[in-house]
Order: structure tokens, then sequence, then C-alpha cells
């Protein structure tokens, strides 16, 4: 006996990053969370794309991660406000709306949020709960990124406190991270460290998260690229123009010995002259002016 198989029983298919929400309507909380993810994204740039010649990697700035399907969709995004990616299309379909973790399996290697508060938010490490009725608890961010998307290196900014926390997965654990001699955490795959500079940016003085590489050098933005490029065209004019002023000044000098000579020759050539005419005078008196006493 035939029979046949129908689909309308069967579940349909995940969602992409084009049929899920982008934003859940929430705004940004002060004004240093966006510089702050442009300095180490436009920072970053030389280094992932050495790493990464072919152009596969994904930088995510407050986008968020789909780990589960729920309904509303938003429930099943964590937000991180800065990470990374490697080795998966920059866009999908020429643009990325967020970061379907079930479409592209790949984990980021490293997430980074800026607390506005103290750090309770991206340390809480509530877990999953399912009810006797079917209905879910929202999981802390710490559980989500340790225990479901398993991010390698997760870091904690306090930007009221300046305070800086890196934590490493380690057998699918995260354990918090001691900084270095320089006071920055390594990330090797990565190629850089992470950790804290004093400076402005886009008009704020404060303390900025930023990155080095493996050697202690700070990682620069297009802008201070830009600016100790002006200041070395700068330094080169100030060179090549005090190089010609010391050229002036030594031709200036030569002319000056050669101004000096020719009239100590003329008057040497006067004084011969005198001499001469002097000698004349005494031969037309009858005097020999060679003649000894």
């Amino acid at each position: 006996m035939n029979e046949t198989i129908t689909a309308t029983n069967l579940p349909p298919a995940f969602p992409d990053h084009t049929q899920l929400p982008d934003e859940d309507g929430t705004f940004v909380k002060n004004f240093q969370e966006h510089p702050q993810s442009i300095i180490l994204t436009d920072s970053i740039g030389p280094v992932v794309e050495r790493l990464h010649p072919d152009g596969q990697y994904a930088i995510g700035q407050d986008c968020g991660i789909y780990w589960r399907e729920t309904d509303p969709p938003e429930k099943g995004a964590e937000a991180p406000d800065w990470f990374y990616v490697p080795n998966v299309p920059a866009t999908l379909d020429g643009f990325r709306r967020s970061y379907v973790l079930w479409r592209e399996h790949m984990a980021p290697l490293i997430a980074l949020e800026f607390a506005s508060g103290n750090g309770d938010d991206e340390r809480d490490r509530t877990p999953l709960s399912v009810a006797a009725d079917g209905t879910t608890t929202k999981p802390g961010k710490f559980w989500v990124y340790e225990k479901i998307i398993r991010i390698p290196y997760y870091g904690i900014y306090e930007i009221k406190t300046g305070n800086l926390e890196v934590y490493h997965l380690i057998d699918l654990v995260y354990r918090r991270i001691e900084p270095n001699e320089r006071g920055h955490y390594p990330i090797p795959l990565l190629e850089v460290e992470l950790g804290l500079w004093q400076g402005s940016y886009q008009n704020q003085e404060m303390l900025w998260l930023r990155w080095w590489d493996l050697q202690g050098n700070l990682l620069l933005t297009g802008s201070e690229q830009v600016e100790i490029e002006r200041a070395r065209t700068e330094q080169e004019r100030q060179r090549t123009e005090q190089e010609r002023q010391r050229t002036e000044q030594e031709r200036q000098r030569t002319e000056q010995e050669r101004q000096r000579a020719e009239q100590e020759r003329e008057r040497a050539e006067q004084a011969e002259r005198k001499l001469a005419q002097l000698a004349e005078r005494l031969r037309a008196m009858g005097l020999d002016p060679d003649a000894e006493d």
C-alpha cells in the first residue's frame, strides 16, 4: 500500500538574519558607547585584514546574536556592544541585520560589553530555566556567552569606574585572567592585547578601551595615523627649512669670507701700488730705492 507523505506537519525552517528583528526598541545608554565601538573597530582594521586577506570576518557593534528561537524573537538574542567573528562572510546578501548562530555555527572569538552601570547585568550567570507550563525565564548574559554561545574571550568594561575584567573560556568555564606587566590582556589568536588608554577621542577625554600589538605598541585609528603623518611631514618640513637656513648661512659666511679676502687682496694691491709710486718718485729724484743704507 502506497502512502502519501505530506509536509503539513513539518516545523518551519529556522529563520535567517533577514527574517529576525535587528533592534528591540532600546536606545544607547550613554554618549561613549558608539565612539568606544568605533575606536576599537577602526584601530583593529589592519590586523584583521592581515589575518583575513580573503575578507572572511565580521565585526558587530551593538548587533544581535541570535542563539535560540523564541516568541518574540528578540528574547532569543544577546547584543554585545562589540564582537568579532573570524572566518565568516563579512556580509550576507550584501548586508547583515544580525548574527544568527544556527545559520553560521561559528561563535565570536571575543565579545565586549561597555557597562553603563555597575556591571551586574553583564556578570549575570542566571541559567535558562523552563517552568512546568513550558515558559522560560531569560537567562543572564554571562551564562549565555559562557554556556551556550561559548565565546572564548569576554570583556566587561565599566565606563564609570574604569574597571576592566577579561574572561577566558577554559574547559567550558570562564576564568578571569590577570593583566600582563603592561596592564594589558593578551588575545593571542587575534594577535593583540586589550587594555585602557587615557586620552581624547571624538572630543571626549576619558579612559578608552583600546588595542595594542603583542609588543605593546598602541594600534592607531585612521585619524591618529593621519595626524602622526601630518606631524612627521611638518617635522620634515621644519628639518628641510632648518637645513636650507644652515645652507644659506654657510653661503653667506662663504660670501663674507670671499669679500674679506677680496678686500685684503685689494688693500695689498693698493699698498704695492703706493710702494711702486714712491719708488718711482725716488728714482726721479736720483735716489735708488733699492740701495742699502
